[in-house]
């Protein structure tokens, strides 16, 4: 199985050797065992209690009630046609996949297909990977994937650990990917002419331009997008049916959120599980020397050290490239969005988006507030929050954090502060929040 998130990953992926999942199944980390607290298995529990029955729809199967029951907004629907799910031949420009998602979890539906993708990020242990039966009707059943789903989320464009995976390929006509023409693992530091190749994309975004909404052709220098045909697409309608769907669009603003908030958990799952490994490890020798227990050699402090870096500059979006134009998506996602969240005394939130020259108006990432985020490894955490308010108070001079200006920094301390629970002490309200930017 493929994560509903790829928009591209080869189609020869049986062929390729599994990774090694010592590292993360068994001791420390355990990441097979079935006691997980991510949405789906909340769900799961609720429903074997008899507490939530979904309902089956002849035309989308059980794919309305389970967004409805997860809170996920079909303003955020995005459409994939590249024949990269494990239900590729189901899968074309005229009949897309949909993904759907909210904080912790993502849907993934392909009209008519016998069932649903699905991942649900545990706090601990990262995304966990299910499949939905569509032909069910007596009863949703949902099933715990991860032995399919890993043998590519386990892989080298997710650093070896299971992890989110979205990608930009050359789309053929049928939706193939043309893989000889090369493909980008994208992030929220991907430049945008490099995004959404297999994607259709709707929203303007002026001179810039992308991969989406277009196939490849070939030339005499090999195959190309036409990236023309794909730019300030506001209307599918010339190219699919989209009367099948929740929703009519693949919103431009949808698909930016998504680049953030996939990469943010992957480096928040990746950083919890090497911490704890390192811990354990650390844990051993310390036993094996006679050292006293919670000693932490430099090695082991450095790989805290590297992880913690990974995590801010992320949360701070380091590497995101300016947008060079406004955009401006069409399904209203931007607008339900920025509503969302707490807000300080100024009305400001860590969810309002910018769209002018970066996706952001406080660059700082709303899953600071998000138990992914509050299950970090205690010592990794307090390194979090430590470097945090050090880069945002002028005290980090390791790495770049130019994009950053002193209004942008004072700005997100008050807003954390105001508006995060759990933060540490030092980071306040009054005095002190304020005091080293003046």
């Amino acid at each position: 199985m493929v994560l509903l998130l790829a928009a591209a990953l080869t189609l020869v992926a049986v062929a390729v050797a599994p990774q090694d999942r010592a590292r993360y199944e068994g001791a420390p980390i355990h990441y097979e065992r079935p006691t997980v607290a991510d949405p789906i298995a909340r769900l799961r529990a609720r429903m074997a209690a008899g507490e939530v029955v979904l309902e089956h729809d002849d035309e989308r199967g059980y794919l309305d009630a389970l967004l409805a029951e997860l809170g996920i907004s079909t303003r955020s629907q995005m459409l994939v046609f590249s024949k990269t799910s494990f239900q590729a031949p189901l899968i074309s420009p005229s009949r897309p996949r949909a993904v759907y998602f909210a904080d912790d979890v993502y849907v993934g539906w392909v009209p008519g297909a016998p069932v649903m993708e699905v991942t649900s990020v545990d706090p601990e242990q990262g995304p966990i990977f299910y499949t939905v039966d569509q032909s069910a009707r007596d009863g949703a059943e949902i099933r715990r994937a991860d032995a399919d789903c890993l043998s590519c989320h386990d892989a080298a464009r997710t650093r070896g650990w299971p992890g989110h995976l979205l990608r930009s390929v050359h789309p053929d006509a049928s939706g193939m990917p043309i893989l000889r023409s090369g493909s980008f693992t994208v992030t929220y530091e991907s430049p945008l002419e490099q995004r959404w190749g297999g994607w259709y994309v709707t929203g303007t975004h002026g001179a810039a331009r992308h991969m989406g909404n277009a196939v490849a052709r070939e030339t005499d220098r090999g195959e190309f997008v036409d990236v023309e045909d794909g730019a300030n697409v506001v209307d599918l309608t010339e190219r699919l049916d989209t009367s099948r769907y929740p929703s009519p669009h693949s919103d431009i603003v949808a698909l930016l959120v998504l680049e953030h908030q996939t990469e943010m958990q992957n480096r928040f799952a990746r950083a919890s599980y090497q911490v704890r490994l390192a811990a354990h490890y650390q844990s051993g020798l310390n036993e094996a020397l006679g050292e006293p227990e919670g000693t932490i050699s430099e090695s082991t402090a450095r790989s805290y050290a590297r992880q913690a870096d990974s995590i801010v500059d992320a949360m701070l979006f380091r590497g995101e490239p300016a947008l060079t134009d406004p955009i401006v998506g069409t399904s209203g996602f931007a607008a339900e969005f920025s509503a969302r969240g707490l807000r300080d005394a100024q009305g400001r939130s860590l969810f309002q988006l910018d769209l002018e020259t970066r996706l952001f108006r406080y660059p700082c990432s709303y899953l600071i507030d998000s138990d992914a985020f509050r299950a970090l490894p205690a010592p990794l955490l307090e390194r979090v929050w430590r470097e945090l308010w050090d880069v945002l108070n002028g005290h980090a001079r390791e790495r770049d954090f130019g994009h950053l200006s002193e209004a942008d920094r004072r700005a997100i301390v008050e807003i954390v502060a105001a508006t995060v629970p759990g933060r540490p002490a030092y980071w306040t309200q009054d005095g002190d929040s304020r005091d080293p930017l003046r």
